[in-house]
């Protein structure tokens, strides 16, 4: 080898992959929670719309907050994955727990949505794309890779 050059070594492919919410969706649901708020403080008069402006500012906020608290969705190595479970709790699966892992796509009223399914046998975790800030199909291609990285194939 001649000084000064370097041996190009293949990229190593990386050992764990985290998918999470996108800051800007995160984003969003907060900026919505304060027009919300806002807009209570403009209909403090009458009271049924007071009532509906507080009770979406809640319900924007508590998935606002979910998002801040916990915004890895999943999380995967070579041994197993850890998903969140509940409201911002998580769950640890190990690769043996996973009887499937598959992508459910529906279409509904001209729309077209597609969830990452984890199936344990006895949960059923459904991921969209908005909780993973990538397309499903593209999460089960690396998940089935570090899958078999891990000797679980």
């Amino acid at each position: 080898m001649r000084s000064g050059a370097f041996s190009e070594q293949p990229a190593a492919s990386p050992t764990s992959a985290r998918w999470r919410v996108s800051p800007g969706f995160a984003a969003l649901k907060c900026a919505v929670t304060v027009v919300l708020v806002l807009a209570a403080v403009f209909f403090a008069g009458d009271r049924p719309a007071l009532t509906a402006a507080l009770v979406a500012a809640a319900v924007a906020g508590g998935y606002a907050l979910r998002d801040l608290i916990a915004p890895v969705r999943l999380a995967a190595d070579p041994a197993g994955v850890t998903v969140v479970a509940g409201y911002a709790g998580h769950r640890r699966l190990e690769w043996p727990q996973i009887e499937r892992i598959r992508i459910e796509a529906r279409s509904r009223a001209g729309l077209r949505s597609e969830f990452l399914e984890i199936d344990t046998g006895d949960t059923l975790y459904l991921l969209s794309a908005y909780d993973l800030n990538a397309r499903p199909a593209d999460v089960a291609d690396e998940l089935a890779r570090l899958r078999t990285a891990g000797g679980s194939g």
